[in-house]
């Protein structure tokens, strides 16, 4: 894990960065800002209007010049509020493009990792990351960036006016200056690590719920409110303990430093008053000074507080480019050449694989399914079937030996001809919270009602859809909770049979159904996936007697291979 921004070194790494999000707006942006710099000049003239207004018209008892001074000030004052609506609203509008383009990047590098990432990472960590933390990035460009600059071209000018209008007065505004910018460091260190605890908390709580929620059948039926509850409160005590320590530094940060620079407000008022009594300045001159000190003031206390906005935003950009930063196993040839017709056929040579520590889940597995026929891989649980389903989506690469398609590796393929062509029916799959008509379709979008419908009736679930209320329209809810697992199961088959792939793997296919329903499937799979290579991962003997071919595994190894006739 990167450590935190803790440095103005790491703060511009973090930043440097994110600039490259940033670079293909840079034509959009740049008339944002500059309309945003001359609604902040305009805001400069302000003091000195009123320098004029009373040197030039009150003491003089003008009255034309009064009314040209005042509608000066209307003009510049309404002028400047308008700019600033639009170069802030449009300043958001592509931040806010330019922020979604940083969570883009975050979700394509999610969909790249392997299982392995997601066994060992919290899923609330992952979503904290990619929502709340993207969040306060945007959150930090909207409020931070535009406000750093007009900020810095207010103190810019505020300090040439002030050097013209008294050399002396100026130097004294800044004296304490020094002192302000030590006290925001000594608390910015502080922040930062808090901030990154705080986001830690957060995550906590995202992933207590995501768990709970998921499990929230068997929290009710263990009698395990309570218990939970507690856990709960534990985890939002964390988070709110942190927050309170994040909030207290914060305060100060900006609260001693504009406690110093308002002593030297007071200092000045002093002075300047002196010089008026003895006659060395004007009223007009002392005022636009005292206005221009308390301009000077803001922006300098807002860019001590931007920079500590800064800090935030970098801890979150620290997170968000850890996630980009994963690296990603199994990676797409940039040169793989498109995959032509093809016909099915599998090979298994010499494959090795573990997921951690020493223990190997496949060891030297070797085998070949010829294309059109129907394999049947069966073993106890845990001796790597499943991980030769994941292989052959190359959800993982072997660590050894190779996994062929019709004679050509699979690391040597596009990763969406391989998917096209190789369609996998998880032990429990998946669904959407959508109709059973969207769910069917997921990965043939474009499938018309009568292909739906065949697919639905191949795998035995057409009827049980009919006879809803809605039909194929029926909503299925939250990863299809209002099904039972083997409607679940039978609706991710149809899904699969609808793509017509040339490898159709089935992950323990009829584990979930009942006998009815498995002699069903069972009837009707060897008609189902003719001219397809099928490949059936299962323990249940009904299915294993359809195969052309039955590859037995034992601790991670092939210990026969055998021909079976069909039923």
């Amino acid at each position: 894990m990167a450590s935190p921004a803790d440095s103005p070194q790491q703060l511009f790494v973090q930043y440097r960065r994110a600039m490259a999000y940033i670079a293909p707006y840079w034509l959009r942006l740049a008339p944002v800002l500059a309309i945003s710099l001359f609604a902040t000049a305009l805001g400069l003239a302000q003091p000195y209007i009123s320098k004029l207004l009373i040197d030039e018209a009150l003491l003089r008892r003008d009255m034309r010049a009064l009314v040209g001074v005042a509608g000066f000030m209307l003009a510049v004052t309404v002028l400047s509020f308008v700019l600033s609506i639009v170069s802030s609203y449009r300043y958001v509008q592509v931040s806010a493009e330019v922020l979604f383009d940083m969570r883009l990047a975050v979700y394509r590098r999610l969909q790249a990792l392997s299982p392995r990432f997601y066994a060992q990472t919290r899923l609330g960590d992952i979503v904290s990351r990619i929502n709340n933390d993207i969040g306060e990035v945007q959150r930090v460009s909207a409020d931070s960036i535009l406000a750093l600059l007009a900020n810095i071209v207010s103190l810019a000018g505020g300090v040439a006016i002030m050097l013209w209008l008294n050399r002396r007065m100026f130097l004294l505004s800044i004296v304490l200056l020094p002192a302000s910018i030590l006290s925001l460091r000594h608390y910015q260190r502080r922040l930062t690590g808090q901030v990154r605890t705080m986001r830690e908390r957060s995550a906590d709580i995202g992933s207590f719920l995501i768990e709970t929620l998921q499990g929230m059948r068997l929290v009710v039926t263990s009698g395990a409110e309570a218990h939970e509850i507690d856990r709960f409160r534990e985890r939002n005590r964390g988070f709110v303990k942190s927050l309170l320590a994040m909030q207290l530094t914060s305060y100060f940060a900006g609260a001693m430093p504009g406690t110093i620079l308002a002593v030297s407000s007071t200092i000045l008022f002093l002075y300047g008053g002196k010089l008026v009594i003895d006659g060395a300045m004007t009223v007009g001159t002392l005022v636009a000074i005292l206005a221009y000190h308390v301009r000077l003031l803001g922006p300098a206390q807002s860019i001590l507080g931007v920079y500590t906005s800064l800090v935030a935003g970098a801890v979150s950009l620290s997170r968000v480019f850890e996630l980009l930063d994963t690296p990603v196993e199994v990676a797409e040839r940039a040169d793989a050449p498109p995959l032509e017709e093809p016909q099915g056929a599998i090979r298994f040579q010499d494959v090795s694989f573990r997921y951690a520590g020493d223990t190997p889940v496949l060891e030297g597995v070797s085998f070949d399914i010829p294309a059109g026929s129907i394999c049947a891989i069966v073993g106890p649980s845990g001796v790597g079937k499943s991980t030769i389903a994941d292989l052959m989506l190359r959800l993982y690469d072997p660590e050894s030996g190779s996994v062929h398609l019709d004679g050509r590796d699979l690391r040597d393929l596009r990763f969406e001809d391989l998917r096209r062509a190789i369609t996998l029916v998880d032990q429990s799959p998946h669904l959407f919270h959508a109709s059973i008509r969207e769910n069917i379709a997921y990965a043939q979008p474009a499938a018309n009602d009568e292909e739906i419908i065949a697919a639905a009736r191949a795998a035995a679930i057409h009827d049980f859809i009919a006879a809803q209320p809605n039909g194929y329209d029926t909503l299925v809810g939250e990863r299809g909770l209002t099904l039972s697992a083997g409607q679940r199961q039978r609706i991710a088959i149809a899904r699969a049979l609808l793509r017509r792939p040339k490898v159709l793997v089935l992950d323990e296919p009829t584990a979930a159904l009942d006998s009815a329903a498995e002699k069903s499937i069972t009837e009707s799979l060897a008609g189902l996936v003719r001219g397809q290579t099928a490949i059936i991962i299962t323990h249940r003997a009904a299915l294993a007697e359809i195969a052309d071919q039955v590859i037995t595994l034992e601790a991670g190894k092939v210990v026969e291979l055998a021909c079976a006739s069909r039923i």
